[in-house]
Formats: C-alpha cells, structure tokens, sequence
C-alpha cells in the first residue's frame, strides 16, 4: 500500500489565546494562522507572508514561542492541539483558523480538517471573498466569521459580488458578519453593507468593529451608536462589539 502523503502547509503561527472580536468574544481558542492575502488592506496590523520558519508556542498561553520550519506538516498541529487540550482541562471552545485568509488553502484543510474536528470544533476567520473556495470545506465548519471589506477603510474596492456569494452559501454556519469602521465609513457603504447582510442573513449579528488604533477604538461610543442607528435601517441584528485583545495584552 503506497504511504500516505503527508499534508504541509504555510503558517504564521499557532498560538492559544482568548477570542477578542465579535460574538465569541472571550472564548479560549487555539489560534493556527495561514500564510498569505488575496487582499491588502491598509488597516491590516497582521503578517501574513510565509516565511522559511513559523512560530509555535511552547505552552498554551505562554506566549513563549520557537521556531519550525515551514512548510511545516499539519500532523504535527494536530497532535498538538490534542496535547493542549489534555493538559489544559478542555479549555478551548475550537480551533481558530485565521490569517492572512485560511481559504486560500481550502483544499489542504479538506484533507486535514477530518483529522481535527474530533479534538475541536472549527472556528473559520475570512475575508468572505472566496466564495468556491468555501464550498469545499463548508461541511468540516461550525462557525464562520466574515468580513465585509468596507473600501473606505481598507483602501480597496469592496467585492460585493464575492461577499453576497458567500453569505448566500454560509447558511447557519454563520455567527457574526463583522464590518469595521472609522471615520471614514461613510453612511452609503454602511448601509450598504448591512442591506446586504439583511438580505442574505437576517438573523445573524451585524457587528460594527471600530478601528484600532494605539490600542483604543478610534471612535467615540457617541459616534458609534450614531453608526449602529444608521445600520439598523438595514437590518435588526446590529452590535458595537470593539477589538478586547490589544486591552488585554493579548494576542
């Protein structure tokens, strides 16, 4: 019988830490996070270009880290987030896959997600851009969290088509819809982008992320429940939910 390929991906780092955005917010996570953006958002504090090494933590929420080279193989990962999960009482609500935009590696994580999901459940962080990509691994996910890529704020044009696409494909496995803001957002986008949400999810959260700047929302909360009004013409579910992460010294 020919071996099994071995299944290797591109990583930043794999970290466990607390979920500091929208509504899982608070939730302990194992953090993997992907190499590469099909986007370049001028608000993006990430790296996300792969580098010859990743950086894994030595202890869940040690922030101690070494060295692995990368590509580095995915059943090491997996045999670590079993470890983590034995040593740390269960604490981990799932497994974030964040980035750079884990779905432009949707075919490695079909074939490594099974291996996976009987440890921990599946927590996808996207751009909501790559609509076919998401098909592919859909069934694997529990929750999905989308960006809008609003264009005041990141400085590119938003992918309308691209995001109805994949809201129209979530389906349940949606929990928030994440939307950032600063003062740039402008009342046409916002609304916009909420109608949209409304359209394709009119259950699911609307969250209104400010911007984070030095550690501190850029908005004031005046300004941002003016936003929230504006929003909720669009669609009933409309949160202020801010970045907690940078408060608690946390990544």
């Amino acid at each position: 019988m020919p071996a099994i390929p071995s299944i290797n991906a591109p990583l930043i780092e794999v970290f466990s830490s607390i979920q500091g955005e929208g509504v899982l917010i608070g939730c302990r996570q194992v953090f993997v996070r992907f190499a590469e953006c099909n986007l370049t958002c001028d608000y993006c504090d990430t790296p996300f270009h792969a580098g010859q090494t990743c950086q894994i933590e030595n202890e869940p929420g040690s922030g101690q880290f070494n060295s692995h080279d990368n590509p580095i193989c995915m059943a090491e990962i997996t045999r670590l987030i079993s470890h983590w999960q034995h040593i740390s009482n269960n604490v981990h609500h799932s497994l974030a896959l964040t980035g750079g935009e884990p779905l432009l590696h949707a075919d490695l994580l079909k074939s490594w997600l099974p291996e996976v999901i009987s440890i921990l459940p599946v927590f996808l962080e996207t751009n909501g851009t790559l609509p076919a990509e998401l098909e592919k691994v859909l069934p694997l996910l529990d929750w999905i969290s989308m960006d809008i890529k609003g264009s005041a704020v990141t400085g590119v044009p938003t992918p309308w088509a691209d995001h109805a696409d994949f809201l129209s494909i979530s389906g349940d496995r949606l929990c928030h819809v994440k939307f950032v803001i600063d003062q740039s957002t402008t009342e046409d986008e916002l609304l916009e982008a909420a109608r949209l949400v409304n359209r394709h999810a009119p259950t699911t959260p609307f969250v209104l992320q400010p911007r984070t700047v030095a550690s501190n929302p850029v908005l004031d909360g005046k300004a941002l429940m003016e936003l929230q009004v504006i929003a909720s013409a669009e669609h009933r579910h409309v949160r202020i939910i801010p970045q907690i992460h940078p408060w608690l010294g946390v990544d």
